[in-house]
């Protein structure tokens, strides 16, 4: 039995696309992520395409490393690209309906800050705004921001969890008719509709209120990335979107029931969360087109740069013949199941080095095909209820976005899964989200019902 409703779609535009070698593709701009018009185009692509949103998985330091010497030197990903909060207000001047999302961490932040930023791109964008709650955890992040080392993994989330509440309290301040504007009687707002936060907290402490109110969605769309277990909780507790990781459909559905099924501890409904695994599409009029386009991009992989992928698990291996088998691992591992898995995988497939990074770059959830291929496995995951939608991860940009848009699109509508048209103004209606109830307005319906 098919199921109902529409699947929704994200196209993640970070950068030059998810294939470390995207940079040195023939249709992509090596400058593009310092070039206003490439993002531009992408935005107003996908929203030809009736995409939910377009999303930015942003940083705040170079997190590879440059393992081995000379590999950073050579990798185009996610090096030097513009800062999304600035860059989100001039994109939504180009667009009319498509989501607008963005990372800001709660380690290097402060709630105010981000409550304040994300609620004016809401005001400016028209009700479409949302916001992927992150934890920074890289070293390289430590350093720009004062530290040495990053916070312990428990101190993040902790803090994470007591930053969202924050934010979300002060997103609350101000009650939806708080602001009667009446200039004949002289009054601006109405005192007994604006609320101070007047929040204390291990981590924070923060008076409010906000001095930003009237959002289009009453609070910017919550999106995370968790797959940890606190991160599932706040999910379940708190977000409106979740980015998810797998690669197989087994995968994905336990980890879709898993969060889904902890939503009505909170007073949640099941649908009141999308779950939006990542996946990358590579899409042709033929197979052999398509599979022509991969195996381009995964000849474009520098050595040096295919290398600084298996460093962590294998250590340096550019002494050796990458022609040659693959050695004993040169160093101490990080993380010993990883290691293990790969020197696993490269024992019994009798792989080269070359072989094992190209792997290994070629790797994740691919799906590379004709239109009918790709929305066959889209479709498979969908209504095995997997997932809710998918945030695609295109390969190269801008390319694979393009590509998305006349293939796979109407493929998808064809089959009716996905939309012909926008259905509402703002990101929470076009995800099919209920409205965002303020908590001091829904107090009160509670207390006057109460009172009757």
């Amino acid at each position: 039995m098919a199921r109902r409703g529409m699947m929704k779609l994200g196209m993640s535009m970070r950068g030059l696309g998810y294939h470390p070698a995207a940079w040195r593709h023939p249709d992509v701009p090596a400058d593009g992520t310092l070039r206003f018009e490439h993002y531009a185009h992408n935005a107003q692509m996908a929203e030809r395409g009736l995409f939910d949103m377009i999303f930015f998985a942003d940083g705040i330091g170079l997190r590879e490393r440059d393992e081995p010497r000379g590999s950073l030197a050579r990798s185009g990903y996610e090096l030097v690209e513009m800062e999304p909060m600035t860059l989100l207000p001039a994109l939504s001047v180009l667009t009319k309906h498509i989501g607008l999302v963005t990372t800001a961490s709660t380690t290097y932040n402060e709630p105010y800050h981000v409550a304040r930023k994300f609620a004016t791109l809401d005001l400016i964008s028209g009700g479409r705004a949302g916001w992927n709650i992150v934890t920074s955890w890289s070293e390289a992040e430590a350093k720009n921001f004062n530290r040495e080392q990053h916070l312990e993994y428990d101190t993040r989330y902790e803090r994470a969890a007591e930053f969202v509440e924050v934010v979300k309290g002060l997103w609350d301040c101000w009650e939806p008719s708080s602001l009667v504007y009446d200039k004949a009687g002289g009054l601006f707002y109405d005192e007994s509709r604006m609320h101070l936060l007047n929040h204390r907290g291990k981590h924070f402490q923060v008076r409010g209120p906000l001095n930003v109110a009237g959002m289009p969605q009453g609070r910017p769309v919550m999106v995370q990335a968790g797959a940890s277990e606190p991160g599932r909780e706040i999910a379940a507790a708190t977000a409106d979107v979740v980015y998810a990781a797998a690669d197989s459909i087994k995968a994905a559905k336990t980890y879709y029931d898993d969060v889904k099924g902890r939503m009505a501890k909170y007073g949640r409904d099941w649908d009141d969360l999308k779950i939006m695994p990542g996946v990358r599409t590579i899409v042709a009029a033929t197979r052999a087109e398509a599979q022509a386009k991969f195996d381009r991009l995964q000849e474009l992989t520098d050595p040096l740069v295919g290398l600084a992928r298996v460093y962590a698990a294998l250590g340096d291996l550019s002494g050796f013949d990458i022609d040659g088998p693959v050695p004993e691992p040169q160093r101490e591992a990080e993380v010993r199941s990883s290691t293990d898995r790969i020197m696993q995988r490269a024992r019994e497939g009798n792989l080269t080095i070359r072989q094992l990074y190209t792997q290994i770059v070629g790797g994740g959830f691919y799906l590379i095909g004709t239109a009918s291929d790709v929305v066959d496995g889209l479709q498979e995951w969908y209504e095995a209820e997997a997932c809710d939608g998918f945030n695609i991860l295109p390969p190269y940009l801008p390319g694979c976005c393009d590509d998305f848009v006349e293939f796979i699109t109407p493929e998808l509508q064809r089959r009716g899964l996905f939309r012909t048209a926008y259905e509402g103004k703002t990101l929470r209606e076009n995800l099919g989200l209920k409205p965002h109830v303020n908590r001091h307005e829904a107090a009160r319906a509670a207390a006057s019902a109460a009172a009757e």
